[in-house]
């Protein structure tokens, strides 16, 4: 009887890791952490984990640097950020198709300093691509841009 329970805790031990193996190969990468440097992370299902390069991001992450950190990012449409110190950003939404170039991009930077490029998602649809803060939301049209958000909707 005791080894019957044993044998059924594993198996389902083996189906809950190979489901979320699944789940997460299922999920597609939107980019590609190209620098690093001090304290960064990503908050991803709950759990935190360092990033560096080569690292991949996905939709829902929600990144951040410390005090000393920053953070450069390559998004599949070649659409590109970078994360200053004291920054949270969260990747609400990416969708992109790279034969017709539609998509949708958007994000919400709680704290800290943001620069973008946009891609080629803004290229083929101007207002795809949206960058929310405490204060404002910004439409992104095809541009470069800077913008810092103090955390406190000001």
């Amino acid at each position: 009887m005791r080894s019957m329970i044993s044998i059924r805790s594993v198996l389902i031990a083996l189906f809950l890791v190979a489901s979320l193996s699944t789940r997460a190969a299922a999920e597609a990468a939107i980019g590609q952490v190209k620098t690093a440097s001090g304290e960064v992370s990503v908050q991803r299902g709950g759990v935190s984990q360092k990033l560096v390069p080569g690292d991949h991001v996905f939709a829902s992450d929600r990144l951040e640097t410390g005090a000393d950190g920053s953070l450069g990012i390559t998004f599949a449409d070649n659409s590109m950020m970078s994360l200053g110190p004291g920054s949270r950003l969260s990747l609400d939404q990416f969708r992109f198709n790279t034969t017709t170039l539609e998509g949708v991009f958007e994000s919400s930077l709680e704290s800290g300093t943001l620069a973008v490029k946009s891609g080629q998602i803004v290229q083929q649809t101007p207002e795809a691509m949206k960058v929310r803060t405490p204060g404002a939301l910004l439409g992104v049209r095809g541009t470069q841009f800077v913008v810092r958000a103090d955390g406190g909707g000001r």
